[in-house]
């Protein structure tokens, strides 16, 4: 595949500090893979600032240097400059420009209706989430996304669980582009030119077409230009814009359809279970985590208090390795042989849970060493983590700006009306 061919994916994550085991194996090592596919992928990833906004704009004091945090942890964790394309999204405000469009034609009622919405809003007490920011977080999503389209195809890496917001982001687009993405033919603007002279053949077929659609009659003047074309365009909102030209058959006749963003498509990535030292989901907010840069002497007492099998109350009982969040964290630091003496361990008393724990921290701790090492030394020179991010943000920004010059276009035609007046000053000129 060429390098125009290749697939573009576009990924990001807020601010909040340094990274933990639970991000590396949900997203980190999946990016990793992706931007190694150099011929198939071309991979954008970004530090999400403006989205920490959204419930946390009381308090922006640790913004800035959250963002260094997490680039040291991507650039640690293997993203490589050379190979993607890594940037702070507030330094392309072009997704600003966007998202304001995107704002202007998503009806409310998209927006209430998100699950994880409604889910913040009733499990949240300590902030105020009641504020347009958040609940137009979806619609700032879509543009950090489409943003990086440019007419290739588009991907969005996620589990099962996030799908749902990347269609909320394919039906924004849908809208978007069902009413600035129709545009006609110069067929159909010169049969309403009073100077036309019109063969009967060619009354025929617009008149049938504009009548169908419109129930308008069978006499248009140029008066009835602006009107002809608002209720095409509501018609081919309704039915689809494809569906429209499909239907009608004018794609050459009259009006066409160019997508002026593209529609994301979902890459679902298996992402393995990474369990918290109380067996919860690892999480930040939940406290039960361990970072990429945790000291071995923190791991080890962190594991040491980790939730096993409640079956095990003695060293004697047996358990079940299957409900044990340390044989989780086995399956993701251990090699088979280990799993093996682990599972048959368990089941039969054979060993305790403290050798158990002991041997997975061994193995975490083997496996955290190179990335905490990596990233001690990029921590060590913030200039460079911070010109890698900068000169990312400038790339992406080239391909931002591309696209928001085709996306004004489409909205407010403008480079039709400069030639318009431009022509008409033309003539005057000449006369």
């Amino acid at each position: 595949m060429t390098a125009a061919g290749r697939k573009r994916v576009l990924s990001g994550m807020r601010p909040t500090g340094r990274l933990h085991i639970g991000h590396y194996f949900g997203a980190l090592e999946n990016w990793v893979k992706l931007q190694n596919n150099q011929h198939e992928y071309e991979c954008f990833f970004f530090i999400a600032d403006w989205h920490a906004l959204t419930s946390d704009y009381a308090d922006t004091s640790q913004v800035a240097q959250n963002t260094i945090e997490i680039a040291t942890d991507w650039l640690a964790s293997g993203l490589d400059p050379a190979k993607c394309t890594m940037f702070i999204q507030s330094s392309v405000p072009e997704h600003a420009e966007l998202h304001l469009l995107l704002s202007m034609i998503t009806p409310l009622s998209w927006l209430e209706r998100v699950p994880t919405y409604k889910e913040a809003l009733d499990n949240i007490k300590d902030k105020d989430l009641h504020t347009y920011g958040f609940l137009g977080y979806p619609v700032l999503q879509t543009a950090d996304i489409v943003m990086y389209g440019a007419e290739k195809e588009l991907i969005v890496p996620v589990g099962e669980d996030q799908a749902v917001h990347v269609e909320v982001s394919r039906e924004i687009v849908r809208r978007f582009n069902a009413f600035y993405g129709l545009s006609f033919n110069d067929k159909f603007i010169a049969y309403f030119q009073p100077d036309r002279d019109k063969s009967p053949v060619e009354n025929s077929a617009l008149l049938a077409f504009v009548n169908d659609i419109t129930g308008h009659g069978e006499k248009l003047v140029p008066a009835d230009r602006l009107d002809v074309i608002s209720a095409v365009r509501t018609n081919a909102l309704k039915m689809g814009p494809k569906n429209f030209l499909e239907k009608y058959d004018q794609r050459e006749e009259y009006s066409s359809f160019r997508e002026v963003l593209t529609e994301p498509q979902v890459l679902l990535t298996k992402t393995p279970r990474v369990p918290g030292m109380d067996g919860r989901k690892m999480s930040k907010s939940y406290g039960n985590f361990i970072s990429l840069s945790e000291s071995n002497e923190s791991i080890r007492t962190k594991t040491r208090a980790m939730i096993t099998d409640p079956a095990r109350k003695r060293r004697t009982d047996p358990g079940n390795p299957d409900v044990c969040p340390v044989y989780d964290l086995h399956k993701l630091f251990s090699l088979p042989e280990t799993l093996v003496w682990v599972d048959v361990g368990c089941r039969t008393a054979g060993i305790g849970c403290i050798e158990c724990k002991t041997a997975m921290a061994d193995n975490l701790i083997k496996w955290i060493e190179p990335v905490r090492a990596r990233r001690e030394e990029y921590a060590a020179h913030p200039d460079q983590v911070l010109r890698i991010i900068d000169e990312g943000s400038l790339k992406a920004r080239e391909v931002a700006q591309k696209t928001m010059s085709r996306v004004r276009e489409a909205v407010f035609n403008w480079k039709e009306k400069r030639a318009e007046i431009g022509a008409a000053y033309v003539e005057r000129n000449a006369d």
